[in-house]
C-alpha cells in the first residue's frame, strides 16, 4: 500500500474552502428569512438556471430522477407508452420511464461516445412509441441533431437526461434546452452539485412547465385544490441558495475539467490496450472514462491497493438488471454490454493537481501492465 496520501475519485474541498464566505452567508440569508420552502431563493436559482440554459422556464424539484418523472408525467406519457433509451445509463433513466407506467425500449450506444445510437432508434419505434430519452453521458452530448431528427419523422417527443452535463453544448448551444424538456442533478458528484438531493426540468414549453409545476405540490395550482395525483418534489431553500453561490462558476470548472482531461490524454495517449475518451467540443467531463481491452477489473483492484480510488459507470446494463431481465429476455445491446466489462473512471475534479494526475496516470500503467 502506498504511503501517499489516497487519491479519491473526487474532491471538492478546493471549491468549498474557495467559496466558504459566500455559502456561509446563503445559509445565513436562509436561515435568518424563516422562508424554507419554495421561496426566493427557489425563484431567483430557476431564473438564473433558465438564463444560463437559453430556456423560456426551469422547474427546480427535489432530485434529478424526480425531474425525469416529471417530465414524462408532464408530457402525457403513462400505461401502454414505450420511451426508446440507452441501456448504458443509471437506473434512474428506465426507472423514471416505468415510474409512470410506460415501457423503456433500449437501443444500443454508439462506441465512441457511449450515447445513445441514433441510427437504431428507427427500427425501434412502434405504435406504442411517445417519446426519446438520450442521455448525455460523462459530459459529453448526444447526437442531439441525430436523435431531433429521428422524433421528428415519427412525432415523438425528446426528454434530455442531463444529470452528468450541466453547462455541455451540443454545436453550441447547451444541452436541456435541445429536446422537448431536459432534466438536471445537483446531487454532490455533478457538474454543478449541490449539498444533498436537487434537480431541475427546463423547457421552451409554457404548458409542459406549468403541469410540471402542478405535480411537484401534490398535483395542486391553488393549495387545497389538487387536480391530479402528483409528488412532494421541491428544491429546498437551502440548497437554491449554495446553489446560487456556485452557478456562476460552474464555466470556469467546466474549463478546469476540460484542462484535466486534455492532461490525461497526453499522460495515457499510446498505452495499448487503453482507448481514452475524445477531447470533443462542448465535452464537460463530469467523468474520466477510459475503456481497458482487458483486465478491467483487476486493473481497478491494483489501483486501489496503490491508493487510488476509480469507479466503473456501470457495471451492467439495464437491460440486463434482474428488475428488466424478464421482460426485456429478447434485448441485445452489444456495445452497451461490451462497455459495462471495460470502461473506468479515473478521479477527476475541476481544480485537479497535475502531480496528482501523473501519479494516477503511472499507476494506471503499472496496474493495467501488469493485469
Amino acid at each position: 500500500m502506498s504511503t501517499r496520501a489516497r487519491i479519491p475519485s473526487l474532491d471538492l474541498t478546493v471549491q468549498v474552502e474557495t467559496l466558504w464566505p459566500e455559502l456561509l452567508g446563503a445559509v445565513k440569508r436562509v436561515l435568518r428569512s424563516a422562508a424554507y420552502i419554495m421561496g426566493p431563493e427557489v425563484h431567483a436559482f430557476e431564473e438564473e438556471v433558465a438564463q444560463y440554459l437559453g430556456v423560456r422556464h426551469a422547474v427546480a424539484c427535489n432530485s434529478g430522477t424526480d425531474a425525469l418523472v416529471l417530465a414524462l408525467r408532464a408530457l402525457g406519457i403513462g400505461p401502454g407508452d414505450e420511451v426508446i433509451t440507452t441501456p448504458f445509463t443509471f437506473f434512474a433513466t428506465p426507472e423514471a420511464v416505468s415510474s409512470v407506467g410506460a415501457r423503456p425500449v433500449f437501443v444500443d450506444i454508439d462506441p465512441d461516445s457511449l450515447n445513445l445510437d441514433p441510427a437504431g432508434i428507427e427500427a425501434a419505434v412502434t405504435a406504442r412509441t411517445r417519446a426519446i430519452l438520450p442521455v448525455h453521458l460523462f459530459g459529453r452530448s448526444c447526437d442531439m441533431a441525430g436523435i431531433m431528427a429521428a422524433a421528428g419523422r415519427h412525432g415523438l417527443r425528446v426528454v434530455e437526461d442531463c444529470a452528468q452535463g450541466f453547462g455541455a453544448r451540443h454545436l453550441g448551444r447547451p444541452v436541456g434546452g435541445l429536446g422537448h424538456a431536459g432534466c438536471f442533478s445537483f446531487f454532490p458528484t455533478k457538474n454543478l452539485s449541490g449539498f444533498g438531493d436537487g434537480g431541475l426540468m427546463a423547457t421552451d414549453d409554457e404548458d409542459l412547465a406549468r403541469t410540471a409545476r402542478m405535480l411537484r405540490v401534490h398535483g395542486s395550482r391553488q393549495k387545497y385544490h389538487n387536480e391530479a395525483v402528483g409528488y412532494n418534489s421541491r428544491l429546498d431553500e437551502l440548497q437554491a441558495a449554495l446553489l446560487r453561490v456556485k452557478l456562476p462558476h460552474v464555466e470556469a470548472w467546466n474549463a478546469g475539467r476540460s484542462v484535466a482531461a486534455a492532461r490525461y490524454r497526453g499522460l495515457l495517449a499510446g498505452r495499448p490496450g487503453l482507448v481514452l475518451p475524445a477531447l470533443a467540443e462542448g465535452h464537460v467531463f463530469n467523468q474520466y472514462t477510459v475503456r481497458l481491452a482487458a483486465g478491467r477489473d483487476r486493473t481497478r483492484a491494483r489501483l486501489a491497493e496503490a491508493g487510488i480510488d476509480s469507479m466503473v459507470y456501470y457495471p451492467v446494463p439495464c437491460h440486463r438488471l434482474q428488475v428488466y431481465a424478464r421482460s426485456h429476455q429478447g434485448t441485445r445491446c452489444p456495445e452497451a454490454e461490451r462497455a459495462c466489462d471495460e470502461v473506468l473512471s479515473l478521479p477527476l475534479w475541476p481544480d485537479m493537481d497535475p502531480d496528482i494526475q501523473v501519479q494516477v496516470a503511472e499507476a494506471l500503467a503499472a496496474a493495467n501492465g501488469a493485469a
